[in-house]
């Protein structure tokens, strides 16, 4: 059986020195006498097993061999590949991901593949009372978690941000399990590739089949558009849809709903290609992964108007009758979730009036995902929301998912302006000159004249750049430019420093996530 114990770590450190290699004591694993452990030489980390015997104890990994040590102890340099990171989910389970279920959950997203260790840290703490040093539920954490979008702007495979994220967990030693999230998938082609790197959560986005203008449509222009809906599609008719809804009163927990046939068809027309489009990606994942092969999320957060009461009961009424089965829904809650900043209301202020709104409007939400589920509650653009934490703490309870993405990559910003200025006020200047472009793409509001000026900042203050709404969100949005950008002779311009500097600073950069990230969770397990 795997284990990990002081004695075997003993005997790891002892072994990683004989080698002249740093040891990661979490990742040590003793199976079958034999241990596995992370070790760093240099700049470079590799996954060493140390045998009594004289092949390796499991199969599946490769590596070179490096000779006998005292003890009789044989040493094996394997690469972090993905052949070996195939190898060691299926020796250790626990570094495999898993389904999550309706539990409170996190994802957290890394566009760098560094990241994982130092969200492991924080995540941890969920799992423990400070006060007592008991035990309590946490927060379920997703580690490896992308969009197809951010693949394409990262350079990234599914299969590497799998891995990357693996190989943090093996780092960090942790064994809970986690999740990991097929974000934003909108074709059976975006499923079909992360099901086969081994995802185990699918975010589905139908946002291009909702009608945005439906909210606006009225009489016989509604109606066109309602009796044109994909009727073969959704298993239905007009008629039956409308004998299903009109004339019912639906009592969900203290909130009751009725539609009248406008709100119907506005619900409907908004919302009906998308739940077809939800219920045929559904089926596909079905016929491919089986039904304890994966769990669903679907999202409807990327659209212009609110989601209302109303809607989001069609909806799930919808996706139950066509048979699909979920464990989050992202609706588009009221007020503006922009990247990378903290919750604003429609007027773009943080007001009581907009967290009472907001408020109002959640907790109707979770009146209907716990009576027609219970389902859990995603909040997309959710890096970076403070204000609005401890009210989803309160409202939603256990039934949360609240999904970052960029944070991590600011974080990362934070730490390279601490140990390297002259790299961070590099990009931060090149942001400044992208993001009029780059933010073509994102509901942001950041405006480049209110930036601070790289140029005048001095390298002390320069981390505080990163709390400045407007370069915050600038640096979010521009990180598909940065990590592409290349100089005169074509090579990439500052990936390949800012991956380093990272590397060879990885304490510093943890701290910074493991201190955001607690700001994060704590409303949620405090």
């Amino acid at each position: 059986m795997p284990s990990h114990s002081e004695p075997a770590t003993q005997q790891a450190h002892q072994l990683a020195a004989a080698v002249g290699a740093q040891l990661y004591p979490a990742s040590v694993i003793s199976r079958d006498g034999a241990l596995f452990c992370l070790l760093r030489q240099g700049q470079e980390k590799h996954l060493a097993i140390f045998s009594p015997g004289e092949r390796l104890p499991v199969g599946g990994f490769h590596g070179e061999p490096q000779g006998t040590l005292s003890g009789g102890w044989r040493y094996w340099r394997c690469p972090r590949d993905a052949t070996n990171a195939r190898a060691l989910r299926g020796a250790f389970p626990w570094l495999a991901p898993q389904r999550l279920g309706v539990a409170r959950s996190v994802g957290c997203g890394d566009r760098l593949g560094l990241a994982t260790p130092g969200h492991v840290r924080s995540v941890a703490k969920t799992f423990l009372d400070p006060d007592t040093g008991q035990e309590r539920p946490g927060m379920r954490p997703i580690f490896a978690q992308q969009s197809i979008r951010e693949n394409s702007r990262t350079g990234r495979t599914p299969q590497e941000v799998l891995d990357d994220a693996m190989w943090g967990v093996f780092q960090a030693g942790w064994r809970r399990g986690y999740g990991a999230d097929a974000d934003h998938l909108k074709s059976r082609e975006d499923v079909d590739a992360t099901l086969a790197a081994g995802y185990t959560f699918f975010t589905v986005d139908p946002g291009e089949h909702v009608d945005g203008q439906a909210d606006h449509l009225r009489g016989a222009a509604l109606q066109e558009r309602l009796e044109a809906l994909p009727w073969d599609l959704l298993e239905d008719s007009l008629a039956d849809l409308r004998r299903r809804y009109l004339g019912h009163t639906f009592h969900l927990g203290s909130l009751a709903l009725t539609f009248d046939p406008e709100s119907l068809a506005v619900a409907a027309v908004k919302y009906g290609r998308a739940v077809a489009h939800t219920a045929a990606l559904y089926r596909h994942l079905l016929a491919q992964a089986g039904p304890e092969g994966f769990e669903l999320e679907m999202s409807v957060d990327e659209t212009e108007t609110p989601t209302r009461h109303l809607e989001h009961l069609y909806i799930a009424t919808e996706l139950k009758r066509l048979g699909v089965r979920w464990v989050s829904l992202a609706p588009r809650f009221v007020g503006r979730f922009e990247k990378g900043v903290d919750y604003m209301g429609d007027d773009g202020r943080t007001s009581p009036e907009a967290l009472a709104r907001f408020r109002q409007d959640l907790a109707g939400h979770v009146a209907i995902a716990q009576a027609l589920g219970p389902y859990k509650l995603s909040l997309h653009s959710g890096s970076d929301k403070f204000s609005i934490y401890p009210i989803v703490a309160q409202e939603a309870g256990s039934l949360v998912h609240l999904k970052t993405a960029g944070t991590s990559y600011l974080e990362a910003l934070r730490a390279v302006a601490q140990v390297a200025p002259e790299l961070f006020r590099a990009i931060y200047a090149f942001a400044r000159e992208r993001y009029p472009e780059d933010r073509a793409t994102y509901h942001v509001s950041a405006q480049v004249a209110r930036m601070p000026d790289p140029a005048t900042i001095p390298d002390g203050e320069l981390p505080g750049v990163l709390d400045q709404f407007d370069a915050r969100q600038a640096l979010h949005v521009t990180f598909g430019s940065v990590l592409n950008a290349r100089g005169p002779d074509g090579s990439l311009r500052f990936k390949p420093a800012l991956l380093a500097i990272l590397d060879r600073h990885e304490e510093e950069h943890y701290a910074a996530l493991e201190r955001h990230f607690d700001r994060h969770l704590g409303s949620f397990v405090g």
